[in-house]
């Protein structure tokens, strides 16, 4: 939208009022709500809400939004973010050797279909640096094992800091980030080749192909310090048959990849997902 919005989002103990005291915020104040959306988890007794509304005529000053609608929150023992459309993250992108999830959000981006900048790209190899320059991208080759696992990621953290990065993508970066890096920057997506909590982990296409599956699919999470156990933002499947070998499961599900991690990069630029527990509430 042309006119600035802010949007809250916001998670508390289910009670009765919720939607009018958060509207009434928004009301009193001269805002013009656009949308709003909720849902409660009665059986974690959670209420989950959007909402979001135009800056355009609305009372309080930026820097005054947060402290005023702590006010309101803190009584009803609310988590919340709050963010602003006119603000445009800043994503770095990490990748192996496969470059079909690089390159498709890089497109994305470019055409302005991903509202964010991608100053940074990451790579424990160095195939793909030719991409990065391609689309004047930095490229920092951190080559990672064993030993120097903790060393090198403390590398990476600091590039984070450098280059001001909101969100990390993990657009096949076959590595596993350690449990003191999540808890140092947990905000990272990572895309996986399987309809978790399917074949999670290495080869799943080839698992797949040998337990004779009949669809496979794609899924995208937020990372945590399990494998593969993080809250899931964006899945979808493809239907295979007996005709196809591995060969053509890794063709198909490479397709579902590209999509499915687009998806799951723009739900969360469009701050549209909220999450609670291992779960996620995504808003249409």
């Amino acid at each position: 939208m042309s006119t600035p919005t802010a949007t809250l989002l916001i998670s508390c103990p289910d009670q009765k009022g919720l939607v009018a005291k958060i509207a009434n915020f928004i009301y009193s104040n001269g805002g013009n709500i656009i949308h709003a959306d909720q849902h409660t988890d009665f059986s974690a007794g959670l209420f989950l809400n959007r909402i979001e509304w135009q800056l355009e005529g609305f009372h309080l000053p930026r820097e005054v939004i947060e402290p005023a609608f702590r006010a309101i929150a803190s009584p009803l023992n609310a988590t919340w973010q709050l963010h602003f459309s006119d603000t445009t993250p800043r994503i770095a992108i990490w990748v192996s050797k496969q470059d079909h999830c690089l390159f498709d959000l890089l497109w994305r981006q470019q055409s302005g279909e991903l509202r964010a900048e991608v100053p940074l790209i990451i790579s424990n190899h160095e195939k793909l640096g030719a991409i990065a320059a391609q689309f004047g991208i930095d490229f920092h080759h951190i080559s990672i094992t064993k030993e120097t696992k903790a060393g090198q990621e403390a590398r990476q953290l600091e590039l984070l800091q450098q280059y001001n990065i909101d969100l990390v993508v993990l657009a096949k970066y076959m590595q596993v980030l350690s449990s003191d890096f999540i808890a140092k920057f947990p905000t990272v997506i990572n895309i996986h080749h399987s309809f978790l909590p399917a074949f999670a982990g290495a080869n799943p296409y080839e698992r797949a192909f040998e337990r004779g599956v009949k669809i496979i699919g794609a899924t995208a999470h937020y990372t945590t310090e399990n494998l593969d156990e993080g809250p899931i933002i964006e899945q979808d499947v493809v239907r295979v048959s007996h005709r196809d070998n591995t060969a053509d499961l890794i063709r198909k599900g490479k397709d579902l990849e590209r999509v499915v991690l687009a998806r799951a990069v723009r739900l969360h630029l469009q701050n549209r997902v909220l999450v609670y527990g291992n779960r996620t509430v995504v808003f249409g």
